[in-house]
């Protein structure tokens, strides 16, 4: 009797041999190209010894203009680009405007403190981190680390210094949390008000799911970080960012300065292809409603959590017709869910072909076309796929109940 009341655990799946190797080639590639591409003169310093222009020193530039009591004057395009060109040494085309709201000025303020290249992989390593550890715990092996830096998006973040990891980490962080630990979730939700064009989706589910814990520990934090950089930045260095704000729209949404394919919406994707800008926002508007819509259903559904982290964070890429390139690091995150899954209940015949077809797209970004977006819809429908049924009420099968 006793004998039959054992539970037999199960036997974990291995990764798929292809899977892995897949993963360790791309990222040795990723682990060596940085201290090659910096000896040659092609990362931070040129041959010359002279700064390369890259999105980081909008970075350093703006903490530099907080610690010298200046904040509003970074969001000036004109005075920041002055700043920027004395410190790498050389001038260049074009801007690397200050756009994000003054909470973001701490971080750039202790870059500021810093010598430039050491600032500069600095900020690469520190904000690596977080998201590497996120990967881990969602997938739930180590395969998780490999997962992270297997991504061609960590060439793309690392070699201009900019922020998608932190972006990524902070996204998977919430996601990752909710079960668990909500006050902490709502933290890493609050964080992300640095950049609210990645929130749009998350007070949506949850009020549907009833996640009022997240709900109100994201509202503290952020009220929070508000009022500290008000105190730390005064009401001049929020004035400016709101006063800023337009142009910057203008010259990127609407002008389309940055040029088009560095965007992976499908606002750029319709401006890319030579659509009017009404038409754009209206595809950009049909897709961020169905988006809600679904991700919202799915929400108040039976499906596993996995699912519903990974239709969340995916979801979070198709809403806004500002993402940047280097932001499609978020992707990894509904990706890691998607393989959480397949570890422990096998993966579909299709999936890692379609994972490899998402692959390719990113990496056809090399060549100058918005295909970020096409990747990020083959790894929704891939979460549709396992979704399935969603809509319909029912018990709850054995899969949702192991909470797969």
């Amino acid at each position: 009797m006793a004998a039959s009341t054992l539970k037999i655990a199960p036997v974990p799946i291995e990764v798929p041999a292809l899977l892995r190797k897949v993963c360790f080639a791309l990222c040795a590639m990723n682990l060596t190209v940085f201290p090659v591409a910096y000896f040659v003169g092609a990362w931070i310093y040129d041959r010359n010894g002279l700064g390369i222009p890259a999105d980081f020193i909008s970075f350093w530039s703006a903490g530099r203009l907080a610690l010298d009591g200046l904040p509003a004057q970074a969001f000036d395009w004109d005075i920041l680009k002055r700043i920027e060109v004395a410190r790498l040494g050389q001038d260049f085309a074009g801007n690397f405007p200050w756009h994000y709201p003054p909470p973001f000025f701490f971080v750039a303020c202790v870059l500021a403190l810093l010598p430039y290249s050491v600032a500069y992989l600095g900020w690469v390593l520190a904000s690596l981190v977080p998201y590497v550890a996120v990967m881990r715990a969602i997938v739930g092996r180590n395969f998780g680390v490999l997962l992270a830096l297997a991504s061609p998006m960590v060439f793309i973040n690392a070699i201009v210094g900019q922020n998608g990891f932190l972006t990524a980490a902070l996204i998977g962080g919430t996601l990752y949390l909710i079960p668990i630990r909500q006050v902490l979730a709502g933290i890493c939700l609050g964080l992300l008000t640095y950049k609210p064009q990645y929130g749009l989706l998350f007070p949506i589910v949850l009020i549907v799911a009833g996640h009022w814990r997240v709900f109100i520990s994201a509202s503290v934090t952020a009220s929070a970080m508000f009022a500290v950089s008000w105190l730390a930045f005064g009401t001049e260095s929020w004035l400016a960012f709101f006063h800023w704000l337009p142009k910057s729209s203008q010259d990127i949404l609407t002008d389309g300065k940055a040029t088009w394919w560095k965007l992976q919406s499908i606002y750029a994707m319709v401006r890319y292809l030579g659509g009017a800008e009404q038409l754009a926002w209206t595809f950009q508007i049909v897709l961020t409603t169905s988006v809600a819509v679904v991700v919202a259903l799915i929400w108040r559904s039976r499906v596993s959590y996995p699912l519903k982290a990974a239709a969340l964070a995916a979801g979070t890429l198709l809403v806004t017709p500002y993402i940047a390139i280097y932001d499609m690091v978020v992707l990894a995150i509904p990706v890691a869910f998607l393989v959480r899954i397949g570890l422990k209940t096998g993966f579909r015949s299709y999936e890692l072909p379609a994972l490899g077809g998402a692959l390719v797209l990113i990496a056809c970004y090399f060549t100058d076309k918005p295909t970020g977006l096409g990747a990020t819809l083959i790894v929704s429908i891939l979460i549709l796929g396992r979704a399935g049924p969603w809509w319909r009420r029912g018990p709850v099968s054995a899969v949702v109940a192991a909470g797969v």
